[in-house]
C-alpha cells in the first residue's frame, strides 16, 4: 500500500463532512457500495464470521478476515479491516497481523478493547498493542475501539470512557471508536483529540447531524450485513406465502458486472 493511500484514508476523516463508512463481509457486496460512489469500505466482524459459520468476537476469524481483505483490496476504494482485538494478546502477533494486511493493500484496522463475556481489555495491555501496530506499519490508520457503551461497562460517567480513549490516542492510535448509545456524543468529541467514529443508529441522529456534534466518521456495523439477512428470509417468505416481494433486487447481469 502506497503512502498516498494511507494519506488520502486520513484525509477521509478530516473533511468538511463526516466520512460515512459502510461495512461489508463479502466480494459482491463491498463491489455494490463501490459502484455507489463509496470511497472506502470496512469489513464488519459479525458479517464476516457469521457468514463463515462462526461467532463474533472470538478470534476465531483471522484466517477468514485475512483472506477476505485481500479479496477486496482488488477493488477501486480503500479499505479498513476489523481485526476483532487484534485475534492474539501478544503485541507482536497482532503487529504482524497489521503488516500482512498492509502488504495485501489495507490501509487502516479497527480495534477493539472489548472481550469475551462482556469484559474490557486491561487499557495499558490495548495501549501496548495499539503501540506495536504504529511501530510496525507506521502510516496505517489505527482506529481504537472503547467498548465501555457498546458492552454497558463503566457507563456511570463519560470519564472512563475519555481515559481509554485518550491512553490509545497516546499510544498512537489516529481515530477512537465509541459504538453504542452516548448519552453525549458532542461531549465525547470534545474530549478526544481525534476523529471520532460512532456507529449509525436507525432512530438516531443522521450523518449531517452526526458531523454537527463533532464525529469525523459514521459507521454501519454489522446493520447492512443483518439488514440483508432480514430481506432474504423476508423474500423467501414472501414467494412461499403467494406475495410480491417487498424489495426490488439487482439483475443477474448488474451482479455480473459488478464482479467482472
Amino acid at each position: 500500500m502506497s503512502t498516498a493511500d494511507f494519506a488520502a484514508f486520513y484525509d477521509l476523516h478530516h473533511g468538511a463532512e463526516p466520512l460515512l463508512l459502510p461495512n461489508a463481509w463479502d466480494h459482491a457486496g463491498a463491489a455494490a457500495l463501490v459502484a455507489a460512489g463509496c470511497p472506502a469500505i470496512g469489513t464488519t466482524s459479525l458479517g464476516v464470521a457469521a457468514a463463515h459459520g462462526l461467532p463474533d468476537g472470538e478470534g476465531r476469524t483471522r484466517e477468514q478476515t485475512v483472506v477476505l481483505a485481500r479479496r477486496l483490496t482488488q477493488l477501486p476504494c480503500l479499505l479498513t479491516v476489523d481485526v476483532e482485538g487484534g485475534f492474539s494478546d501478544d503485541a507482536g502477533e497482532v503487529a504482524e497481523l497489521a503488516l500482512e494486511l498492509a502488504e495485501a493493500g489495507v490501509v487502516g484496522v479497527n480495534i477493539e478493547d472489548g472481550r469475551g463475556e462482556g469484559t474490557l481489555a486491561d487499557p495499558g495491555a490495548q495501549a501496548g498493542l495499539i503501540t506495536a501496530i504504529k511501530d510496525r506499519v507506521p502510516g496505517l490508520f489505527v482506529n481504537a475501539r472503547v467498548d465501555t457503551y457498546w458492552l454497558g461497562v463503566d457507563t456511570g460517567s463519560l470519564a472512563p470512557t475519555l481515559d481509554r480513549a485518550r491512553r490509545y490516542a497516546d499510544a498512537g492510535a489516529d481515530g477512537i471508536f465509541v459504538p453504542g448509545r452516548l448519552p453525549d456524543i458532542a461531549a465525547v468529541a470534545e474530549g478526544v483529540d481525534l476523529p471520532l467514529n460512532v456507529l449509525y443508529l436507525p432512530g438516531g441522529p443522521s450523518v449531517a447531524e452526526l458531523g454537527q456534534l463533532g464525529v469525523r466518521r459514521v459507521s454501519t456495523g454489522s446493520l447492512l450485513f443483518r439488514t440483508a439477512l432480514g430481506a432474504t428470509v423476508d423474500t423467501a417468505v414472501a414467494i412461499r406465502d403467494g406475495s410480491e416481494p417487498a424489495l426490488a433486487a439487482p439483475s443477474y447481469s448488474d451482479v455480473q458486472r459488478l464482479i467482472g
